[in-house]
């Protein structure tokens, strides 16, 4: 009897496990499934995207390609070098000053301590089209339109990366190793830069990839700043092909111009992937 039980717990498990390889393969066709669909639409021509939909690639990916990258109403290279600025710098100080914002607040002890995180946690629950106007208002003031500083700066204040911060932190960083670092003479700067840093690694692998894809697809702020054509965006841009006069409309370059606007983030992506599973996992267990 027990024999028969235990074989049956065994096909159970055996089902369990095929049902749920099932749905996963479903699930990465369903979300892959688009993205083949824009390498097909990059390959085809207007005519042949008026046509309807096809599952097979044509033959004028290079044709695309080239309309796209010498179209004389936009400058892609140039707009793609202007988001790869301000995405890598956003990137990089979200992280670095987020993680710092956390490891004060995690080590330190003083007298308004729970009141700054729940500021903090406070700022995160505000939309940031509710600021979005009075912040623009106060870009014109300063005369800061067609400068990269405003999209730049804003982003050392985040609040949902110092979250992650600091769960991760609370998992990783002991306060023994703190106090130990202490006692040989380091400096708080120098112990954060050369003992938390490293150890905080994965996590900021992962936000570093989110805020670079965040800051990369942003329409909305940079819109509203910037209006010189060498100071513009890829998502800017994109709006302008797809807003053109429909006589001189090319859906083939305007699939080529989406997909080579997503190729920066594919690969940053695949730099930092190696840490990104072992940086969600981590903040979320204690150690």
């Amino acid at each position: 009897m027990n024999t028969r039980d235990s074989e049956k717990g065994r096909m159970q498990l055996r089902l369990i496990r095929i049902v749920v390889y099932a749905i996963l393969i479903f699930l990465a066709i369903l979300c892959l499934f688009s993205f083949y669909m824009l390498i097909i639409n990059a390959t085809r021509s207007n005519a042949q995207l008026q046509g309807g939909f096809a599952l097979l690639p044509r033959g004028n990916f290079l044709i695309n390609f080239k309309n796209a990258w010498t179209d004389a109403s936009i400058n892609i290279p140039r707009g793609m070098l202007n988001s790869f600025i301000i995405a890598a710098l956003t990137a990089v100080l979200t992280t670095y000053f987020s993680a710092l914002t956390a490891y004060g607040i995690h080590v330190y002890n003083f007298k308004l301590k729970n009141a700054a995180f729940l500021f903090i946690m406070a700022v995160m629950m505000i939309p940031s089209q509710v600021s979005a106007v009075g912040f623009i208002q106060m870009m014109y003031k300063f005369h800061l339109t067609n400068n990269y500083l405003p999209l730049i700066l804003p982003g050392i204040a985040a609040p949902i990366v110092f979250f992650y911060m600091k769960q991760y932190l609370e998992s990783v960083l002991p306060m023994e190793m703190v106090e130990a670092a202490r006692m040989d003479g380091s400096g708080e700067f120098r112990t954060f830069n050369r003992i938390v840093l490293p150890i905080m690694k994965p996590a900021i692998a992962v936000q570093m990839i989110f805020s670079f894809v965040q800051s990369w697809n942003n329409y909305f702020i940079p819109a509203l700043l910037l209006d010189k054509a060498e100071m513009k965006t890829v998502p800017i841009m994109i709006a302008q092909l797809r807003s053109a006069d429909y006589s001189k409309f090319d859906m083939g370059k305007v699939y080529m111009f989406i997909l080579l606007a997503i190729l920066p983030v594919l690969i940053v992506y695949i730099i930092l992937s190696k840490s990104i599973i072992k940086g969600v996992t981590a903040g979320s267990v204690k150690g």
